[in-house]
């Protein structure tokens, strides 16, 4: 039996701070900014409040990711990225690839993968195109997106060029 009555203790904490974390291969893989980060004793975990985030891409060319939630976590190893509450995402245009907006909830992320997943509600608009959809997967880098359930989505036709 333990000897320890109360909430858990933050091993230290960080005001106004900003993270960044790379793989294995030394490449850069995302950046938080927040007003506050606890790391708790005992799992070091990083319990985040409102962070930003940016998860660039492996291609060349294209923008970064960013994005905001009210809370977030990350696992003691960096591997993986919890987003809680309302979540944004956004990536700017690029080429001939229109602007992209994701609005969810309670996002898992796996940075050092370019992976995310949540089984919330989720909204992507891209340019004049919208789905909504119950559950999502994406993989970041191969561009694959999955709408699990109950999906509707509105396509506007592309204007004919001459």
């Amino acid at each position: 039996m333990s000897d320890f009555v109360g909430p858990p203790r933050s091993g230290y904490v960080l005001h106004n701070f900003i993270l960044d974390s790379w793989n294995e291969e030394g490449a850069f893989s995302f950046r938080l900014h927040a007003p506050r980060l606890d790391r708790r004793e005992g799992d070091d975990a990083l319990y985040l409040i409102s962070p930003d985030f940016r998860m660039p891409p492996k291609e060349p060319g294209t923008p970064d990711w960013t994005g905001h939630s009210q809370y977030g976590w990350v696992d003691s190893g960096g591997d993986i990225l919890k987003l809680q509450g309302e979540v944004h995402m956004h990536r700017d245009a690029f080429g001939t690839t229109a602007a992209t907006q994701m609005d969810t909830s309670e996002v898992t992320s796996w940075p050092k993968e370019n992976r995310l997943a949540t089984d919330a509600p989720a909204t992507i608009v891209q340019g004049t195109s919208t789905m909504k959809g119950v559950g999502m997967r994406a993989n970041l880098d191969s561009k694959h997106l999955e709408l699990l359930d109950d999906v509707h989505s509105s396509f506007m036709p592309k204007k004919r060029t001459p």
